[in-house]
């Protein structure tokens, strides 16, 4: 591969530590690729409104990635972007703020996270009156999908074009959703989206039976996984921590412990990109030895941590994946 001027800055400047670690990581991903290995990303925080998907859609036309596994959140800031990043802003002061200051980002329709304020009424408004058409369709008709699966539906229509304010090419779930790529949304509850279903359950107007639940993600990355761990197997690029890369993983355990299968093969890869705390009983800050005592990972599988901002980080990895 030809490197671009990202990677050649990469490869003579990172030399050591985390920036060392940065260039392991990269390299080994390349490496399990190459040797026919299939990698799992999976994205915690708020990755999307970090807009991961200028570098993470790219990943995905290329088809450097084969599963993600995200947050609720992160699975619909990314269209929230899509269609309403005009209105975002930015408050680059936001370690000055009062009460009184936050306050008044709420009145004005702002919910903050950390620097930057997502826009409550152009985007998840936006896109609600569009996904709970489908979610009706669904409920009238006694269908059930997954959280994804209703998201794919809503993009793939075309209905959402007309509010487009970024380049397709750097929405990540319109890369996924055009690939059809598998997605496990482990906690979906746990989101604006989810709070708005919920809210129409309430009120009667839902069933909660609509929308397939975290155990049927499960069930499925289980037949998944079965199906996909052969030969080189899949590899774990985890990004930050939380439920996003917590529930994935216990697949092979639960495989192997519960459903007794001892000859599924353990995550062939790991990398987790953390600035967790390495201490009080943090799984997410647990270093990768550790996910050998859970009987996740392997004694021989390569395992790389970077103790740094994933913001700052996975955009670069992924740069020297691509070629940039």
């Amino acid at each position: 591969m030809t490197r671009g001027p990202i990677s050649q800055f990469i490869e003579h400047h990172y030399k050591h530590f985390n920036a060392a670690a940065l260039v392991d990581a990269a390299k080994g991903y390349e490496t399990h690729l190459a040797e026919g290995g299939k990698m799992m990303v999976t994205l915690a925080g708020a990755m999307s409104t970090a807009e991961l998907g200028k570098s993470l859609a790219e990943m995905i036309r290329q088809g450097k990635v084969d599963i993600i596994s995200c947050t609720g959140a992160n699975l619909e800031e990314d269209i929230m972007n899509l269609v309403a990043h005009s209105h975002y802003k930015r408050v680059p002061h936001y370690r000055d703020l009062s009460p009184q200051d936050e306050w008044e980002l709420l009145e004005n329709g702002f919910n903050r996270v950390t620097d930057t304020c997502i826009p409550e009424e152009e985007a998840f408004r936006r896109i609600q009156k569009h996904i709970f058409k489908l979610w009706k369709q669904a409920n009238d008709s006694g269908e059930r999908y997954l959280p994804h699966e209703y998201m794919y539906k809503m993009l793939l229509s075309g209905e959402m074009e007309q509010y487009y304010e970024i380049d397709p090419k750097d929405s990540w779930m319109i890369a996924a959703a055009e690939r059809n790529l598998p997605i496990i949304c482990p906690g979906w509850e746990d989101s604006t989206m989810g709070n708005i279903f919920a809210s129409y359950c309430i009120k009667g107007e839902l069933l909660p039976s609509t929308m397939k639940s975290g155990i049927e993600y499960m069930v499925w990355l289980a037949d998944y996984y079965t199906k996909n761990s052969g030969g080189k197997g899949i590899g774990f690029f985890q990004i930050g921590g939380g439920i996003a890369g917590d529930f994935p993983i216990c697949v092979v355990p639960m495989l192997y412990q519960d459903m007794e299968m001892h000859d599924v093969p353990f995550w062939s890869y790991f990398c987790q990109i953390s600035d967790s705390t390495t201490s009080y009983g943090s799984y997410s800050g647990a270093v990768p030895n550790e996910k050998i005592t859970w009987g996740k990972l392997d004694i021989n599988t390569p395992k790389f941590v970077i103790e740094s901002d994933a913001t700052i980080v996975a955009p670069l990895i992924f740069a020297w994946l691509l070629g940039w």
